[in-house]
């Protein structure tokens, strides 16, 4: 069993809309590993990180993305920071992986404030930058395929996605 794709990226991509998208015109289940860990665990993200730290939310987040990928079958969207687990990445290493790339300014207007985004709280240009700083190389290590979403709509990018995943699969 495996998702039909697997998007990454970092908050303000696209990830949850592009995939709903996606799993509408497919006729498939979208799922987000961010829910699973707010449903597992009852509370919000932003909770969990202040409670009970960073350290907590990435073990759930791993056991979440190790669980969609192994039962899951329809479009699975994995948590911006999900990446820089190495379980996580080797976990992804056997599935349709698709990086939605995002720049700077389309993220940080698409994220806005980010007062439910804890890893935002601060200087959130700053803060996004290194982020994207850290993580781009990461997310490019990881996909089969790169759609760049700057200046596009969730349908174009969709639309984008689809070709590629059609691409990876045929290629």
């Amino acid at each position: 069993m495996s998702p039909r794709v697997v998007l990454v990226g970092p908050m303000g991509a696209g990830k949850t809309t592009v995939g709903r998208i996606l799993a509408e015109r497919w006729g498939v289940v979208f799922r987000d590993t961010d829910d699973d860990v707010e449903q597992a665990d009852g509370r919000t993200i932003s909770d969990i990180f202040v409670e009970s730290g960073e350290e907590h939310f990435r073990a759930l987040e791993r056991a979440a993305v190790a669980r969609a990928l192994a039962e899951h079958t329809g479009v699975l969207a994995v948590g911006g920071g999900a990446v820089m687990d190495h379980d996580s990445r080797a976990a992804l290493a056997a599935h349709p992986v698709v990086f939605l790339r995002v720049g700077l300014s389309d993220a940080a207007t698409r994220v806005g404030l980010g007062t439910s985004r804890p890893l935002l709280l601060g200087n959130v240009r700053g803060t996004m930058k290194a982020l994207l700083d850290e993580r781009t190389p990461v997310y490019e290590s990881v996909a089969v395929a790169v759609v760049d979403t700057d200046g596009r709509t969730p349908d174009e990018v969709a639309d984008l996605v689809e070709t590629q995943i059609v691409e990876g699969l045929d290629g």
